[in-house]
């Protein structure tokens, strides 16, 4: 990775994660309190947080049907998952597939596949597993682990960020340093350009494309991190059609990942918060979920219940640097019925 890619990328934990801490400071929720949601669904929910490796630094998370979560990591690289009611295990080791820090991860169990962006951020300090180089997009087999396929993104300033999958299987990679939605059809050898436009390249000091979901209408919407904001792509035959900011009820602080719910979404704002989206023609109505989280990154949903990874990114490359972050957990969050 080269430098200026991580100029682009330091404003994401640096500077800007103060307002993170606060966000806590004005309403973190205790320990105590999040043992006592009861959210009706697996064993997880039940067992509270699913506890993860000292300086674990999580930055995304996904789930399949049987409530077994999964979590890549920032700086060690590799993925754990944790079958309802257990402990995180290694599933992935770091270095795995040729991959390094590992940003997002889905699994999408018609397919078989663990999906996991890959990125060298050796220039930020952050060496990671092993010595590829680039962005690319890894596959792994979603029962064994076991190394499938590597997609490296074409821009040499690329960071592969999150992935949604659509009905047909068609998987979508957002790039958060270059204004491309990647596509991996099923059976495809390499990423195609599914969709860019001046609307989803990052801005001065910024970083763009982050989280990506599929709506219930079958069109794609993704988000973009500083400035936080909300876009629609048109999707129409499998292609790229219009696309449209939305107007959300209310500032966003931090964009960042989302997933669908329902007929809209869940999304994490970094400044703390898990939101639900429902969006309304080119409006989204945002109403906060849950507030007070330790520097959100990634959500994913199990039955009525929200799993939330706090990253901390701070504490690893921003202003919190060589503090304690303290313990790192994946924790459950009551989802509005």
């Amino acid at each position: 990775m080269k430098k200026q890619d991580s100029a682009a990328l330091r404003p994401l934990i640096q500077g800007d994660l103060l307002k993170n801490r606060r966000a806590r400071a004005a309403g973190a929720t205790s320990l105590a309190l999040m043992l006592g949601i009861a959210c009706g669904v697996a064993a997880h929910a039940e067992t509270a947080p699913v506890a993860l490796a000292d300086n674990s630094f999580p930055e995304s998370l996904t789930s399949t049907s049987d409530g077994t979560l999964y979590a890549g990591s920032f700086n060690h690289g590799g993925v754990v998952k944790a079958a309802p009611g257990g402990k995180a295990e290694t599933f992935i080791k770091p270095g795995d597939g040729g991959s390094r820090s590992v940003l997002g991860v889905l699994a999408d169990e018609k397919s078989g596949t663990l999906y996991v962006c890959s990125n060298d951020l050796s220039a930020m300090g952050v060496e990671g597993p092993g010595d590829g180089k680039g962005a690319s997009l890894k596959t792994f087999d979603l029962k064994t682990g076991a190394a499938k396929g590597s997609f490296p993104l074409k821009d040499a300033k690329s960071l592969c960020n999150d992935i949604a999958v659509g009905g047909d299987g068609t998987a979508y990679i957002t790039d958060s340093f270059a204004p491309y939605v990647y596509s991996l059809k099923p059976g495809a050898t390499a990423l195609d350009v599914w969709a860019t436009d001046a609307l989803l390249a990052p801005a001065k000091d910024g970083v763009g494309l982050d989280g990506i979901a599929v709506g219930s209408d079958g069109d794609l919407y993704v988000t973009t991190y500083i400035p936080a904001k909300l876009f629609r792509i048109a999707v129409k035959d499998g292609k790229a059609g219009q696309v449209t900011e939305l107007k959300p009820s209310r500032a966003l602080d931090h964009a960042d990942a989302m997933r669908a719910h329902g007929d809209g979404f869940l999304l994490i704002e970094g400044a703390g918060r898990l939101d639900k989206v429902t969006v309304k023609g080119d409006q989204a109505e945002i109403d906060v979920i849950k507030d007070g989280l330790a520097e959100p990154v990634s959500v994913t949903e199990i039955g009525d219940t929200g799993w939330v990874a706090e990253g901390k990114l701070s504490y690893l490359i921003g202003d919190n640097k060589k503090k304690d972050p303290g313990a790192f957990a994946l924790k459950p969050v009551a989802l509005p019925k």
